[in-house]
């Protein structure tokens, strides 16, 4: 059975989950006459395949292979992507179509976002962190030399479509990978979240199978309601952040060789000292968090960089106002707030309980 997940606002679009979900494509591009499947490498069988159903429907289809992970999320890989597009003649009602992970999703939503000033992007995000979390949002962005993702645009799909059979073949590390958003969304969002990763055995935790999939449309509908509440991130959609701002320091400092979600658990269990601390959260959901993690194989230390390193890219983090540093922290679980402009030596406090 497919999952039909609703974002609203004022660019509503669904995110499908399921198995086999390829054929909802040129329903989603319908209109276009070209096509780009901007794809990672270990997706090239399937974007050939892609490639062939559409021109099999009348579609014209080019596929553009990006690097791997991170190395996709630069300025030049957004230039030769754009020349590519220039080359092929990709007009305002075509489309691109991202296939991969979250980096490519990332890049192929800025790519469409600025490619004509805007056309039609949909994603067909292959691995349990891209769907949980780039694909859905609108979210698009490259990296810099100054930091992670402080270039980008708002530019949500025309469709997402989470293919769980792709999920079978990804490494056990990729899924716990992905697993640090999903129990950030139940820290955040919604509490059933933790009970069933604390109540189910980490082997039973297998792509296709009911508590898995439960997992990921409940994480999945968390980021939904709150992107179509708050698109641009004017208020709401921060607390999607948490545990982010440190991560973002971390990947930094390890030059993007930590995963993203092994960054986030650290992030996580950094943000909830830092609540402790800050006398916002009970010292039991700082356990809590540890023991969710650490069950799952996450990361719940880190000492790879000094402090302040750390602390000098998050003060350039996109949620920071002026020279205020603003962290995403719990009063409890599903009472995340925005603590502003922290005590430096409670952030750095914070740090010592996570080293």
């Amino acid at each position: 059975m497919t999952i039909r997940i609703p974002v609203t606002g004022s660019h509503p679009y669904d995110v499908l989950v399921g198995v086999n979900l390829i054929d909802e494509l040129p329903r989603l591009i319908a209109g276009a006459e070209k096509v780009a499947i901007l794809h990672q490498p270990t997706m090239l069988g399937a974007a050939e395949s892609m490639s062939e159903l559409l021109e099999s429907v009348g579609f014209h289809a080019d596929t553009v292979e990006l690097p791997d992970a991170e190395q996709a999320k630069s300025y030049p890989v957004a230039q030769f992507c754009w020349d590519v597009l220039g080359q092929a003649g990709l007009t305002r009602s075509d489309v691109i179509v991202s296939l991969g992970g979250g980096a490519v999703t990332d890049l192929a939503g800025f790519v469409a976002a600025t490619w004509l000033r805007g056309i039609r992007v949909v994603h067909v995000p292959t691995s349990l962190l891209a769907m949980v979390d780039a694909a859905v949002g609108g979210k698009t962005g490259i990296n810099t030399d100054a930091g992670k993702n402080l270039v980008g645009a708002f530019h949500p799909p025309a469709g997402v479509l989470c293919d769980l059979v792709t999920l079978t073949t990804l490494p056990r590390d990729e899924l716990v990978n992905g697993l640090a958003e999903v129990v950030k969304c139940g820290f955040i969002a919604d509490s059933e979240i933790l009970h069933i990763l604390e109540t189910t055995r980490l082997k039973d935790l297998v792509p296709t199978s009911p508590i898995f999939v439960e997992l990921i449309e409940r994480a999945i509908r968390v980021k939904a309601n709150v992107v179509s509440a708050d698109l641009t991130e004017q208020g709401p959609r921060e607390i999607l952040n948490y545990g982010h701002t440190f991560a973002h320091a971390v990947e930094r400092a390890e030059q993007y060789r930590w995963r993203h979600g092994f960054a986030v658990s650290v992030g996580m269990l950094y943000a909830a000292e830092l609540g402790r601390l800050a006398g916002k959260l009970n010292p039991t959901v700082v356990d809590r968090h540890r023991a969710i993690l650490g069950d799952l194989g996450l990361p719940t230390s880190y000492h790879g960089a000094d402090f302040e390193t750390l602390l000098a890219t998050m003060r350039k983090d996109k949620k920071a106002r002026g020279a205020t540093l603003r962290m995403i922290v719990l009063e409890d679980v599903e009472r995340p707030v925005v603590l502003n402009n922290p005590n430096p030596q409670l952030l750095a406090a914070a740090y010592r309980e996570v080293t």
